[in-house]
């Protein structure tokens, strides 16, 4: 199992927008830098904070519009909000995730028996999965270490 480096190029870019027919804009450019620079599973408030620096006209809508369109030619990839906002991944590489239930911190992990999870045998006549993917919930150490020091004064 491939772990994700974190190392993105330009010719990602270029090469999906290519095989999509899609003009490489600079605003595109920007937002791709961006979600690939953030390190985390950034929101596209946070995105579009980010892209401001440098765009400062660019809209809010223009960047999500983006993310979306990048999402759908398989740049990145769409992380569920779970009753918050929707976040961005642009790691491509098989991986899993642990949320916070509390601060909403998202990490990726790899775990090579999530990988090879069987779908059970009466779903694979009814549906074709295309990917799999574990999201552990629970509280993380910080949000754990907080809760404990806010117990413990008490």
């Amino acid at each position: 199992m491939q772990k994700w480096t974190g190392t993105t190029t330009p010719e990602m870019l270029r090469a999906g927008c290519r095989e999509y027919g899609l003009r490489i804009t600079p605003q595109r450019t920007a937002v791709y830098e961006e979600v690939c620079r953030s390190g985390t599973h950034p929101t596209a408030e946070e995105l579009h904070a980010g892209v401001r620096r440098r765009f400062a006209n660019i809209s809010l809508d223009t960047v999500n519009r983006t993310l979306l369109t990048f999402a759908r030619i398989g740049l990145i990839e769409i992380i569920e909000g779970y009753g918050g906002p929707r976040r961005y991944d642009p790691n491509r590489t098989l991986h899993h995730h642990l949320h916070c239930l509390r601060c909403g911190t998202v990490v990726d992990f790899y775990h090579e028996e999530y990988d090879t999870l069987a779908v059970p045998a009466n779903l694979q006549h009814k549906f074709k999965v295309l990917s799999k993917k574990v999201i552990l919930k629970g509280t993380c150490g910080r949000c754990q270490s907080i809760k404990k020091k806010h117990h413990d004064r008490k």
